[in-house]
């Protein structure tokens, strides 16, 4: 009898993570009327002063109450992952674990049938609205014989939150079960073409022949101001897929998240 051609995907059911509050939430109050710039409000203090004799804390409730306000909706630079074809080879690399010491290589995960590489780092809003459904996620499959390492690639000249200590500490708490590696060059993102965080990478490996990429998309349709429940869905079926010798569709939504920070001047 023909193997079945579908997979049923293990749904992880999880609380969406707050996104960060400095990228998606509403400033209480801006200087925002429409042709008044800072100049005329510090001259609009004056006026007050010198005209009522207000003290300081008078003029400045006299103020609020005469400038208007709006809320501002600040949202994060939104990359999507591309550009890299599936039956592409899991390049080689050889990165340092901030939380052991360790140094984790290609050929560590050979004994594995199927291989999933996440591109993630601490600060990302897009990270951190998956982080505790990505590790219930992997703990599950990895039980059933996945591989997982997840890599960091941010600059940390620019973004020092997302440096080793830091990842050794976001590893931590987060009681992360899978290895979670420090690419300070850059060159294994560049090697796997990654551009995003998240950006996922699942491979497969049949025999003694390298890992060949079989899925590259999002986790699932859930962003941290959309309102969808995290539920793993598109990764997880991916996966269900490849553990159980079954062709993975091919039709693949890309994974969305903020832009790797790479070096200043490297890109």
């Amino acid at each position: 009898m023909a193997a079945a051609t579908t997979c049923t995907a293990f749904s992880v059911a999880s609380t969406a993570v707050g996104a960060c509050a400095c990228l998606f939430s509403h400033l209480p109050r801006t200087l925002a009327k429409t042709n008044m710039s800072t100049t005329s409000i510090v001259s609009s203090k004056w006026i007050y002063s010198s005209k009522t004799g207000l003290n300081p804390l008078q003029r400045e409730r006299a103020i609020k109450k005469t400038v208007p306000t709006r809320k501002l909706q600040v949202r994060a630079a939104i990359t999507e992952s591309q550009g890299v074809s599936l039956g592409f080879r899991a390049p080689s690399f050889e990165l340092p674990e901030p939380l052991t010491g360790k140094i984790w290589k290609l050929e560590d995960f050979e004994p594995y049938p199927a291989l999933l590489v996440m591109f993630i780092c601490n600060h990302c809003p897009f990270v951190k609205h998956l982080k505790k459904d990505i590790v219930k996620l992997t703990n599950f499959y990895m039980k059933k014989g996945l591989a997982v390492a997840a890599i960091s690639s941010n600059s940390v000249a620019t973004h020092p939150q997302d440096g080793p200590e830091l990842m050794a500490e976001d590893a931590k708490i987060l009681n992360y079960p899978f290895p979670y590696l420090f690419d300070e060059l850059q060159e294994v993102a560049q090697d796997f073409g990654a551009v995003c965080t998240p950006e996922f990478f699942l491979f497969k490996k049949d025999g003694r022949r390298p890992f060949e990429l079989v899925y590259h998309g999002q986790y699932d349709d859930s962003r941290p101001s959309n309102n969808v429940p995290i539920t793993g869905r598109d990764l997880s079926l991916a996966i269900d897929c490849v553990l159980s010798g079954q062709p993975v569709s091919q039709v693949q939504k890309p994974s969305v998240g903020c832009s790797i920070k790479w070096h200043p001047g490297a890109k």
